[in-house]
């Protein structure tokens, strides 16, 4: 992957439906070079799908992304910058630092993606349960965006998933609210790395350095004093001598 800080552009997209925000992703993943960093819920169902390229690029990709949107009538605003402040990398989910390696890969990866949305989560519960008895498909998991939205997501073949569907919005009308409804019949790797997924249909993905880490380790400086060999005290008595008379010197010099 390029260094997305060369490729500065920023590309928005805001709709208040998940499945929604997800087909306008694959669309502007599809109709130009750039690079889904993934996407933003700010609660009451508004989410954004946020992506990175040329300047170029970025812009045909919103345009064709937002045009989606406008034809499922959940187009909320967009956004091209150009040449983002380092600030806003920053601070924002909007950066490379939310591209991290991939530590985990789905099993249900190159299957077609289906979604459907509900206001309530029991209509989506009782669409998963009748998607997955009429047809050969996998629950792979759900979003929450606010405001009561969840949305079901499933993976199989483009005409499982299409099937699934057609019973599972009959199953959700018939106890609450569909929303709305998605099939992505040929998912990109940006898109298969962003799109939630159960911990269940996980596979961890493990990495083994080329070169052993290797960690500086500040230790505490040792330092060398030499050693002085002392010689033992030795104990000295002090005897007081008497003094001698010179008279008694002198005789005994005369003798």
């Amino acid at each position: 992957m390029s260094n997305i800080h060369a490729e500065s552009a920023i590309g928005l997209v805001s709709t208040r439906s998940f499945p929604a925000m997800v087909g306008t992703a694959d669309m502007m993943l599809k109709s130009a070079a750039v690079h889904l960093v993934g996407y933003e819920k700010i609660g009451n169902g508004y989410c954004t799908a946020v992506i990175r390229g040329r300047f170029p690029d970025v812009k045909l990709a919103v345009a064709a992304g937002a045009e989606v949107a406008e034809q499922m009538d959940e187009l909320i605003s967009k956004s091209v910058i150009s040449r983002p402040f380092p600030n806003l990398d920053a601070v924002l989910p909007i950066s490379d630092r939310l591209l991290a390696q991939i530590v985990s890969k789905s099993k249900l990866s190159n299957l077609a993606i289906g979604l459907l949305e509900t206001r309530g989560f029991p209509p989506m519960v009782g669409a998963m349960d009748a998607m997955l008895k009429t047809a050969d498909v996998h629950v792979a998991g759900y979003e929450k965006t606010g405001a009561g939205f969840c949305t079901a997501i499933i993976r199989g073949t483009v005409s499982n998933v299409t099937i699934a569907l057609d019973v599972g919005m009959s199953a959700a009308e018939q106890i609450g609210e569909l929303r709305s409804i998605m099939v992505i019949p040929r998912p990109l790797e940006d898109l298969e790395r962003t799109i939630p997924t159960a911990s269940y249909w996980l596979e961890p993905v493990l990495t083994i350095p080329e070169q052993p880490l290797v960690l500086p380790l500040r230790l505490p400086q040792v330092v060398n004093v030499p050693v002085v060999e002392t010689a033992p005290m030795v104990e000295v008595e002090v005897v007081e001598a008497e003094p001698l008379k010179l008279n008694e010197n002198r005789e005994s010099l005369d003798n």
